[in-house]
């Protein structure tokens, strides 16, 4: 026994013992058969780290808010959420000293631009940051801190393994969709969001991986929560979908599509807006302030919002009320109605000033919130003008999927996520109706989903699309070609000439005393005079010709490629906004790296 435990020791002491000790157990299994194995050990540990969150923050929350009377409003939701902003950035500045926020963004930029590799601290940072932020009341959604975790796990798993990049990606998704399938009990729903929204390709090799992981992830958490749905509800006979509203579900599309679109335009605006605080602490005080207030008036807007929208699911509107100025008005049906419709344009602007401000989480629970309060405002809209009976629950559900899918572009994710949450599929029919107009109308109003805006504009987002994945591997200053020897405007043909016996190529820059590119001068351009001494003396502003394009600084791969093909040449020059010249960049050696890149992630 004292031996085994002083290897254990050794082993901990010295992680690279791991991977000798992994291949040692492993050496007779099959690739395939490995990754299994590992798909285990990742969907274990996920869903202990979703356990961990989920009971810190309801630790957190349980401290603060719970013993509040509900028959009025309280002070204190005017100062938590700025005191939980304060804490989450001073934990990050000083202790995490990374970026931990926009969780499934830094995932995706992983995989893009790290080699799928993600820092060790993640396995537990976004779980303090993440549960200080929403327990103390900040407007965000906890999946994001969840997914950078369980997406953290895997990476580091792969990594401990030695696995390569087509693996470690695949190791770092499976944990990304553990992560989630724990939280909301639902491993269909993790599977989805891996091939949906970080976008892995769909294959047999990688599809059974992540069901092993997401079903694991998934018996844990009912192993240590039990068996309740995160979002209990159960629907009724009088919730079932009947044909006759068709045109409902369809009017609710349009509204989910033109609700998204509102929400990833406002999320933007914020932050855009919080940017121009020069000082951590403006952004503290702007933070505190707009949080306080909506807070201390919608108390619906604190934390992620998960007792809200199940209030609404479970058809109890009044109870949104609680804790509420408006508490003595809960029983009148247009202050309902107005109630809610504030909340749910509100919650917005909460949730973009959250993470603004510095505090830690994600849009994911938010656009649920959203989407289920303008479902239920559909509903309760048509009941009062019209009479109907509508139901609440089929209503704030489906909407919920519509908000999600046109925030997020993921259609699938939010169908079978609500599927799952209801325990059934008597709404599969008006959840693909709404799922797939929101999709439709939001992707023609912004093509990009919410987590991949600011990616695609720098080029850092990996897609299904094999040719674009690769160029986004491929980085401009390291395919830049600097050897090639200048020439001053003021030189002759002679010194050119005495410059091509030790030169290596057949282009020279002409540059200005300020560094800037003011032409190109060809070999070719040479040759006919360069063996005819009277003409030495020619200026070679002569034979300088203009550069057939150019190329900015850390411009995409992608965007190069059709200069070259426009223009029918094999070599440009590579300068800054104002001219300032850096080297060339030679079609051939794009393609050569573009080769060498796509056997890479493909081995």
């Amino acid at each position: 026994m004292q031996p085994l435990l002083r290897n254990i020791r050794k082993t901990i002491r010295h992680p690279e013992r791991i991977s000798t000790w992994f291949f040692h157990l492993t050496r007779r299994l099959s690739t395939s058969q490995m990754l299994m194995v590992l798909a285990v050990v990742v969907g274990v540990l996920a869903g202990l780290g979703t356990y961990v969150f989920e009971m810190l923050l309801a630790a957190i929350k349980f401290c603060l808010v719970n013993w509040f009377p509900v028959d009025r409003a309280h002070f204190l939701y005017f100062i938590y959420p700025g005191v939980g902003i304060v804490l989450a950035t001073l934990f990050v500045r000083y202790i995490v000293r990374d970026n931990i926020s926009e969780g499934v963004t830094r995932v995706l930029y992983a995989m893009s631009r790290k080699g799928s590799r993600i820092a060790s601290h993640n396995c537990w940072t976004s779980v303090v940051g993440g549960a200080t932020t929403i327990g103390f009341g900040g407007s965000v959604g906890p999946e994001a801190p969840i997914v950078l975790t369980g997406a953290a796990i895997g990476s580091n798993v792969a990594r401990l393994t030695r696995l390569n990049y087509k693996h470690s990606t695949l190791l770092l998704c499976c944990g990304a969709g553990a992560a989630l399938a724990a939280i909301f009990k639902a491993p269909i729903t993790g599977v989805m969001f891996v091939f949906e929204i970080l976008m892995l390709d769909l294959t047999a090799g990688s599809i059974v991986p992540l069901l092993i992981a997401s079903i694991t992830a998934t018996t844990m958490a009912f192993l240590l929560r039990g068996f309740d749905p995160i979002l209990p509800v159960t629907l009724k006979p009088a919730d079932a979908f009947q044909p006759i509203q068709v045109p409902m579900f369809i009017l609710l599309g349009c509204l989910c599509g033109v609700m998204a679109y509102y929400f990833t335009t406002v999320n933007s605006k914020v932050g855009l807006l919080f940017q121009r605080f020069d000082r951590q602490y403006k952004k503290w005080i702007a933070g505190a302030l707009v949080l306080g207030v909506l807070i201390f008036i919608f108390p619906p807007l604190y934390g992620e919002g998960y007792e809200g929208f199940s209030s609404l699911m479970n058809g109890n509107a009044q109870e949104l009320f609680d804790n509420s100025l408006f508490y003595a008005f809960r029983d009148i049906d247009w202050v309902v109605i107005l109630f809610i419709l504030a909340t749910m344009f509100f919650k917005v602007v909460a949730m973009a000033s959250t993470n603004a401000a510095g505090g830690v989480g994600g849009t994911f629970a938010p656009s649920l919130f959203v989407g289920a309060f303008l479902g239920a405002v559909t509903a309760l809209i048509f009941n009062l003008i019209f009479g109907w009976h509508l139901s609440l629950v089929s209503f704030t559900l489906v909407g919920m999927a519509g908000v999600m899918a046109g925030v997020m572009n993921a259609p699938l994710t939010s169908i079978f996520l609500i599927a799952e949450l209801s325990n059934g599929y008597g709404l599969f029919i008006p959840l693909m109706i709404t799922a797939c107009i929101s999709f439709a109308l939001n992707y023609w109003l912004d093509p990009d989903s919410i987590y991949t805006k600011h990616l695609r504009e720098r080029g850092e987002l990996l897609t299904t699309d094999k040719d674009e994945s690769v160029c986004v591997f491929l980085k401009l200053d390291e395919l830049m070609e600097t050897d090639f020897m200048r020439v001053k405007p003021h030189f002759t043909l002679g010194d050119v000439v005495h410059m091509i016996a030790t030169a290596h190529r057949n282009i020279f820059p002409v540059i200005d005393n300020f560094n800037r590119l003011i032409g190109i001068v060809q070999l070719d351009d040479l040759r006919e005079d360069m063996f005819k001494p009277e003409k030495y003396g020619t200026p070679i502003s002569q034979y300088m010709i203009p550069p057939p394009d150019t190329i900015l600084e850390h411009e995409s791969i992608r965007s190069i490629l059709p200069k070259f093909e426009d223009k029918h040449t094999w070599m440009l020059p590579v300068v800054d906004k104002q001219g300032h010249y850096s080297g060339f960049i030679s079609k051939s050696r794009i393609l050569n790296a573009y080769r060498e890149q796509l056997v890479k992630i493909s081995q």
